[in-house]
């Protein structure tokens, strides 16, 4: 096994141990923890066999492959012996499945287009208004899809307006929380979220071009509703700005929308369009006006 190989290898486990446990490194993983993630991994095959119809078996993982073959006969195996040569390289076909599931089209594609760990220590938001509110930031933590209009491109072929639907991810890291976002192609954005009164900002980040996204969002009378036994906020409005690719601004506006249940949560971006039944009947009302939802008039 080539060094390269190794490094590879090692970049692609410390991607999944950043995906599935939010941990930077495979080393900081357990054995148990491992068996969580192979178990989260076969759910995810099954469902990307059933979306393309394939009829073949599913090409599953054992409960110990990510622990027993990766982790311990490569991973270790190399650090305590501080030497890979002598160590056989890992099936590459189950490389490529672990690759494909997470959103690659193949390892290849993995090692050329992923990034090991979001440089969030390179995003600054400092607003110093007021104290943090952070029983609201507490609130928000969890799984959403984000919503905006996809316009087309003018260029006087009639083509089909559509909406563009994100996943995105708010958790806590520390004293901090931090926002994960899927793009298409495998683009990821990755940002810092605070909030201010009932007021919130999200600074974000792309892993692949410059191209800084803000949002600003308010909730009304939030303080108030979260006294509430029982309340949830399932819905946040934000107006989104960026930087176009020919460098002109953009005003969008975005819907995040709460997703109920983990096990339903899709980590992928999604084109729909205007009849989509994945596209929920209130953003579609709230998303068909052009003229509200993407503002280029400076």
């Amino acid at each position: 096994m080539s060094r390269e190989e190794l490094l590879n290898l090692e970049r692609l486990m410390n991607y999944i141990a950043h995906q599935y446990l939010k941990k930077i490194s495979w080393e900081d993983v357990s054995k148990t923890e491992w068996s969580f993630i192979v178990h989260e991994f076969n759910i995810a095959i099954e469902k990307q066999q059933r979306h393309k119809k394939l009829k073949t078996p599913a090409p599953l993982f054992g409960d110990n492959y990510f622990y027993e073959h990766l982790v311990i006969k490569k991973l270790k195996a190399d650090k305590n012996n501080n030497g890979s040569a002598a160590l056989s390289s890992p099936n590459f076909a189950k490389l490529n499945i672990m690759a494909v599931t997470l959103g690659f089209s193949s390892y290849i594609d993995f090692i050329n287009n992923s990034t090991e760990i979001f440089p969030f220590h390179e995003l600054k938001i400092n607003i110093p208004l007021a104290a943090t509110n952070q029983p609201l930031l507490d609130h928000l933590v969890g799984y959403w899809y984000c919503y905006n209009r996809n316009l087309p491109y003018k260029s006087g072929k009639k083509v089909t307006e559509r909406i563009w639907r994100s996943a995105l991810e708010i958790y806590k890291s520390g004293d901090e929380y931090l926002v994960e976002r899927t793009g298409k192609d495998n683009h990821m954005y990755y940002g810092k979220i605070t909030s201010y009164a009932s007021y919130i900002f999200i600074i974000m980040n792309s892993t692949t071009f410059i191209r800084q996204r803000h949002f600003i969002g308010r909730l009304k009378d939030v303080e108030d509703k979260m006294k509430r036994p029982g309340y949830v906020i399932n819905e946040l409005n934000f107006v989104s700005t960026c930087v176009s690719f020919n460098e002109e601004p953009i005003a969008l506006y975005e819907i995040f929308h709460r997703v109920a249940k983990a096990k339903d949560f899709e980590k992928t971006s999604v084109d729909l369009a205007f009849d989509s039944p994945l596209l929920p009947e209130h953003i579609l009302l709230h998303l068909k006006d052009s003229e509200l939802n993407r503002i280029t008039a400076h």
